[in-house]
Formats: C-alpha cells, sequence, structure tokens
C-alpha cells in the first residue's frame, strides 16, 4: 500500500508486529539475565513475554535468530552511546568510563546480558559479529585518540576487563578511576 505521495504506508499490523518483536526481545534479555544464555529456549522467552511459544517462533525461526536479535538490541544500544560520546565535546576517555561505570549501576542488566550473549559467541558462530561490535565501538573512539594499534588494543582489552570485574564486584564504579586506568591503557 501506498500514501498520496508514493511512500509506504506503515498500517497497524506492521507497527504491532515491531512492538511484539521488540517484547520477545526484551523477554529473551530478561531471561539472559536471570537464568544466562543457556536458560533461554523459545519457551521460557514466551513464559516471560505472556506469549505462546509458537508465536515466538513465528518472529524468530531459530534460537540463533533469537539471540542475534537479543545481542543486536544491547549492541545497538551501546553503538550509540559511544558515537554521541564521540561526536560530542570533551574527554573521549571520560565518557567511555562513565559508560563503563553504568555496568554497576542503571545498565547492570543490559551489560551482564551483553557478556553472557558475547560469551555465548565463542560457541555460536551466528553470534560473533554482533558480539564484536561492542570491541570495535571501543577500538573506533580509541583510535580518536591515537594511532597506535598497540594502544588502541590496550584501550579495548581494558575496558573489557573493566566491564568484567564491575559484573563479578556488584559494587559502584568509580569513573575517575575507570578514566586513568584507560588512560594508562592509552599510553603503555
Amino acid at each position: 500500500m501506498t500514501d498520496d505521495d508514493g511512500g509506504e504506508h506503515v498500517d497497524g499490523r506492521f507497527a504491532r508486529g515491531a512492538r511484539r518483536r521488540a517484547e520477545i526481545i526484551e523477554a529473551t534479555l530478561a531471561v539472559v539475565t536471570r537464568d544466562g544464555a543457556a536458560g533461554v529456549t523459545h519457551r521460557t522467552v514466551a513464559k516471560q513475554a505472556g506469549i505462546t511459544t509458537s508465536l515466538s517462533t513465528y518472529y524468530f525461526a531459530t534460537l540463533d535468530d533469537l539471540l542475534v536479535a537479543a545481542l543486536t538490541s544491547v549492541a545497538d544500544a551501546y553503538t550509540a552511546k559511544i558515537r554521541q560520546i564521540m561526536d560530542a565535546p570533551g574527554d573521549k576517555l571520560t565518557g567511555l568510563a562513565e559508560l563503563i561505570a553504568e555496568t554497576a549501576g542503571p545498565g547492570r542488566e543490559r551489560a551482564l546480558a551483553e557478556r553472557e550473549l558475547a560469551t555465548l559467541a565463542a560457541r555460536r558462530p551466528a553470534l560473533r559479529p554482533v558480539a564484536r561490535r561492542w570491541r570495535e565501538n571501543v577500538a573506533e573512539l580509541a583510535a580518536t585518540l591515537t594511532a597506535d594499534p598497540t594502544a588502541i588494543a590496550g584501550v579495548v582489552a581494558a575496558s573489557d576487563g573493566l566491564c568484567t570485574a564491575i559484573l563479578l564486584d556488584n559494587g559502584p564504579a568509580d569513573p575517575g578511576y575507570l578514566r586513568a586506568v584507560l588512560q594508562r591503557a592509552l599510553v603503555s
């Protein structure tokens, strides 16, 4: 269907389908956060979303499709945040440190789900391209600060390690300390 301008007409079915997909993805992330990636099945996701299992498989035919969609959702959010840091004036390392610090606060659940799914990518090749996005985004940010490939790799490794440590310790994260670690990796 087209509208009077010849553009695509978005009917209610498309919008409902997009909403349903988003609900299923959110349910998947909730299951990953609660039970780990191993707890994700079409049945557990459907139960979390309050839908039938057949509806879950209608939107995501395979478990890999479901997991890729969930990881993509998280990766897209991180990509947007890193882009904001890169585009904003000011200290990029402070911005990255503050983003990493969110792992200890309001961003903990998403960070935990992302980390769990990224680890699962080592066993599930379908997840690997999406799982690499955090590292690629951090590398792109680091490349705005240095041309040294070793320093860029150091910032990526430090970012990964800091996120993991925050998740393991389940405590507050000091952005000043995180920035100092990132700075050390940048100039090492």
